[in-house]
């Protein structure tokens, strides 16, 4: 299974289990990030940045690693409405590797 189709996967499940509150959708993928579109009234008492990592921890399921990197559009309305647009990288983080000698 490829990105496009894991992404797919993805937000189906992520549709299915926030759709009353929120629902995303890809913007665009490129070879190493992906732009997604949330848009919603989102839990009140949930915070806002916990649906984007909620897609950050469906990825894991689909064999995917996902990282939100930063929030590009942000519009809310007086009526408890919003839409995001957030940047995440796909693949791993960077680490930091030893070489040990001897």
């Amino acid at each position: 299974m490829n990105v496009r189709e894991k992404l797919k996967r993805i937000l189906a499940e992520f549709n299915r289990l926030h759709g009353s509150e929120a629902s995303a959708r890809v913007v665009e993928l490129g070879r190493d990030e992906v732009i997604l579109e949330f848009e919603g009234s989102f839990c009140a008492t949930c915070g806002l940045y916990d649906y984007f990592d909620d897609i950050k921890w469906e990825a894991l399921e689909f064999g995917l690693e996902l990282e939100p990197i930063e929030v590009l559009e942000a519009v809310e309305d007086d009526f408890e409405h919003g839409r995001y647009v957030v940047r995440y990288r796909i693949g791993r983080k960077p680490t930091l590797k030893m070489s040990v000698k001897g």
